[in-house]
């Protein structure tokens, strides 16, 4: 049987303090998302990773389908942190994605706000972070991440305009376990920069495609147009209407267009 993409990973080396100091492989499973919470709430330490060759329920944010077929990178980190690094968690695997992406695939992406990974445009890679908290303290948080190594788009005419694989952009075929392993090594050390206080976002800024872009931004079937001017300190976007407000907006259930784009 071929060997798993964790254990290739793991035999190149995973240099990691804290994600990844345990790593659990399927075959397959419903959502490596609810793998993860439902080791949360029995006790697993900070840094679990779920890695599934396939999900039969997989979704992203807003609950939207996410396609997961094999060939490609699904997975989820388990996070117990501080409720001020709470917001900061999609950020820094965005820094993550993108950073692996362009050493692994030899392609420079882009991010538009708040979580996808873009390329020419067209989403190669989605984050998803959810959260349990009691009060104010976090029980824990999990940010799942799925990449678009191989998928074949053309199969789908739902994604077919819309999103992408890496192989279609690189030149060679990308190796999904040194793409993993440098996400997860890229995670690591982002988590415990911000737990010495040094925030993601400045550099997560510098990869966000939609800032400067007019957008339309539909929330609770309301919709407002605007300039994308801003993130503040917590990845919030900061959107200038045509009127001269500046709104602040959270991901949330935001749907977001950017010009010739569909809603993400």
């Amino acid at each position: 049987m071929p060997r798993s993409i964790v254990a290739q990973m793991l035999r190149s080396g995973l240099y990691t303090r804290i994600i990844g100091r345990r790593v659990r492989y399927c075959q397959s499973t419903a959502s490596t998302m609810d793998d993860a919470a439902e080791l949360a709430r029995a006790g697993a330490d900070e840094g679990m990773v779920i890695v599934a060759e396939t999900q039969t329920a997989s979704r992203g944010r807003v609950g939207r389908r996410w396609r997961s077929e094999p060939g490609n990178l699904y997975f989820s980190v388990l996070f117990r942190p501080d409720v001020s690094a709470l917001p900061l968690l999609s950020p820094l695997a965005g820094v993550a994605v993108a950073r692996a992406i362009r050493r692994a695939a030899g392609i420079t992406p882009a991010v538009k706000w708040p979580n996808d990974v873009t390329i020419d445009g067209l989403k190669v890679a989605g984050i998803l972070a959810e959260s349990a908290l009691t009060g104010p303290r976090v029980d824990y948080a999990v940010v799942g991440i799925g990449v678009n190594v191989a998928l074949d788009v053309a199969a789908d005419p739902e994604i077919a305009a819309t999103a992408a694989s890496l192989n279609h952009f690189a030149a060679n075929p990308v190796d999904r376990a040194e793409l993993l392993r440098r996400i997860l090594q890229d995670m690591d050390a982002i988590y415990l920069d911000v737990a010495r206080g040094k925030s993601p976002i400045p550099e997560w800024r510098r990869w966000l495609n939609t800032l400067g872009q007019r957008v339309t931004v539909t929330h609770h079937g309301q919709t407002t147009v605007g300039i994308a001017e801003d993130v503040d300190d917590s990845g919030n976007l900061l959107l200038r209407t045509d009127d001269g407000a500046l709104l602040t907006l959270t991901a949330g259930d935001i749907t977001l267009r950017t010009p010739n784009h569909s809603p993400q």
